[in-house]
């Protein structure tokens, strides 16, 4: 019996991505190459923004990739995603910088805000909250980065009003 919590998944995007792969550099019998791996699910993440686990699938038997080892790079590598992320993902630094720079309070006070814990998105699909050890802006600690903007030198009061106005722009 199918999976009542888990959409269908469209493999036509996936298609499309996997055959341009194996058309520019077809390995042997017609499967992927080891090196085409990582482009691969770099594109199928940015067509359905998470790896979902029925692409993976198919991908592997497609491809002649082992699912475990699509797995293993897509948990190993912190650009990619096996869960749905919200419609804005937020991240905030908790490395050493942005830790002396008050970057814990940054994070209670998303966390709070959003009502989300580490990891977790929201029931309305508006938001995903993430913690990561670095953000490579260490100067601009402590530094959060909503989508793909990064907000240096960020304070509680500064997150929520990004905060707000994603919330204003969203109705």
């Amino acid at each position: 019996m199918e999976d009542l919590k888990k959409p269908a998944v469209d493999l036509r995007s996936a298609e499309q991505i996997v055959d341009r792969f194996l058309h520019s550099n077809p390995g042997q019998n017609g499967r992927a190459t080891p090196e085409s791996l990582i482009p691969m699910l770099q594109a199928i993440q940015e067509a359905y923004g998470y790896l979902p686990s029925a692409v993976l699938e198919w991908m592997s038997t497609r491809t002649g990739i082992p699912t475990s080892r699509m797995y293993g790079v897509a948990t190993f590598y912190a650009q990619f995603s096996l869960e749905p992320h919200g419609r804005h993902v937020v991240r905030c630094c908790r490395g050493t910088a942005c830790h002396v720079r008050g970057g814990k309070k940054v994070i209670s006070t998303v966390q709070g805000s959003l009502g989300l814990e580490e990891g977790e998105t929201s029931d309305d699909m508006a938001f995903s909250f993430e913690t990561v050890a670095c953000l490579g802006a260490c100067a601009l600690a402590p530094v959060t980065v909503v989508d793909t903007t990064y907000y240096g030198k960020m304070t509680p009061r500064r997150a929520e009003q990004i905060l707000d106005q994603l919330r204003k722009d969203a109705t």
